[in-house]
């Protein structure tokens, strides 16, 4: 874990996955704290994340 927090590693998805099992949170949530880092950035994070989604939905609904 120390040398994920200073940089010198960086964890696959599944290990990730399974250090989000640990801690008892999804695996996003984790992603959006360190993309977003305070609450209004995540917020933002969230949003762009939900407009994507939305505009690859609709590219699959055509």
């Amino acid at each position: 874990m120390s040398s994920l927090e200073r940089g010198l590693k960086s964890p696959t998805l599944s290990k990730l996955a399974e250090l989000c099992e640990v801690m008892g949170v999804h695996p996003l949530t984790l992603l959006a704290l360190a993309y977003g880092g305070d609450s209004k950035g995540v917020d933002k994070v969230i949003e762009r994340v939900r407009r994507e989604l939305a505009a690859i939905q609709a590219l699959k609904g055509k």
